[in-house]
């Protein structure tokens, strides 16, 4: 198989300078290129690249269209069996890319594929964009083995197995190339924040198999390009969710499922507000009302599709974590 690992640029050259170096160290197999696909910044920061790393390729988008759009533009332009999606933030570690070509060779349904992620501040803790494997829950808030919410878990090996997830982390994301353009990538609508939840969740649909391959460790520094106070994020994350969610929950449900979320979403503007954070509170409104208007079309993205998956894997997380106070992955309800 022939591997691109594609590493996703917006005036990240400090990124660049310090993480590039271990992907090139740890990169021992022919088969496998490195790119950067920059989404035309205004930094120095592919200068930086052609003078201090010659031997990466370099993609030059003509804008910057976020994470979704960027690497939709930079993937046309690479050919490749594996597309290996990588965030300017993270580190790998030496053998970290055997135990995911061997799992693509070996279980040739697999699509997606994500490693063990961990927080790069502190190694010993999973990092929250992906840990050990995503899932959501029957109202389609994401959660992770090893972080729900903000609650993080120490790695104790406790997840270093190989196994069937939900969605894999868009901050380390491995795709068959055949897939990606099957399912016409990332939805651009969304511009940065659960787009990968949607296209894993298209994938579910199409009866593809996403794992997580624990034997493989990365560490994300996490919030490098949004950081996580930022209301942008919360607004991202708050709108693409309910976009997610109208493409993909089964018809007889949606309706159920929408009118829940927006309540809990009330709930958690009203938290915002106890926290003082009142930004936050109004990028919840302002995610809902974006939502509204864009509505009609997502419906209409919904498509044929050989099923649709049984998504949820747990009882509310929301109900869970705040109202029962479960911290842990394995002390979840109907997971």
């Amino acid at each position: 198989m022939k591997i691109a690992i594609v590493i996703l640029n917006w005036n990240g050259q400090q990124l660049l300078e310090k993480f590039l170096p271990s992907i090139i160290k740890y990169n021992t197999a022919k088969n496998v290129e490195i790119y950067v696909a920059d989404n035309a910044s205004t930094d120095t920061s592919i200068a930086f690249v052609k003078k201090t790393f010659p031997t990466i390729k370099i993609v030059e988008n003509k804008k910057n269209g976020g994470y979704a759009k960027g690497y939709n533009d930079a993937l046309q332009h690479i050919e490749a069996d594996i597309y290996g999606l990588i965030n300017s933030d993270i580190e790998v570690t030496e053998n970290w890319l055997n135990p995911i070509i061997s799992t693509f060779n070996t279980a040739p349904e697999t699509a997606i594929i994500q490693p063990k992620i961990l927080d790069y501040k502190n190694k010993v803790l999973f990092e929250y964009a992906g840990a050990g494997g995503g899932f959501i829950d029957k109202y389609g808030y994401p959660f992770c083995r090893g972080r729900i919410f903000s609650e993080l878990e120490k790695d104790n090996n406790q997840f270093n197995d190989t196994c069937e997830i939900f969605w894999a982390s868009g901050a380390c994301f491995f795709i068959k190339s055949s897939v990606f353009k099957e399912l016409n990538g990332f939805d651009e609508d969304y511009f940065a924040h659960q787009e990968e939840i949607d296209l894993c969740w298209r994938a579910k649909n199409l009866d593809y198999s996403i794992k997580y391959v624990g034997t493989s460790t990365v560490y994300h520094v996490g919030g490098a390009t949004l950081k996580e106070e930022s209301p942008r994020k919360s607004f991202l994350n708050f709108r693409n969710s309910l976009f997610t969610l109208v493409k993909n929950v089964p018809k007889k449900q949606l309706f159920g499922i929408i009118f829940m979320r927006l309540i809990l979403d009330g709930i958690a503007g009203v938290k915002f507000l106890t926290e003082m954070r009142p930004m936050h509170t109004l990028a919840i409104i302002k995610a809902h009302f974006s939502f509204y208007a864009l509505l009609s079309k997502m419906y209409k993205k919904r498509g044929t599709h050989k099923k649709r998956s049984n998504y949820f894997t747990t009882k509310s997380i929301v109900w869970q974590h705040f109202i029962l106070g479960k911290k842990k992955y394995n002390n979840l309800e109907n997971r």
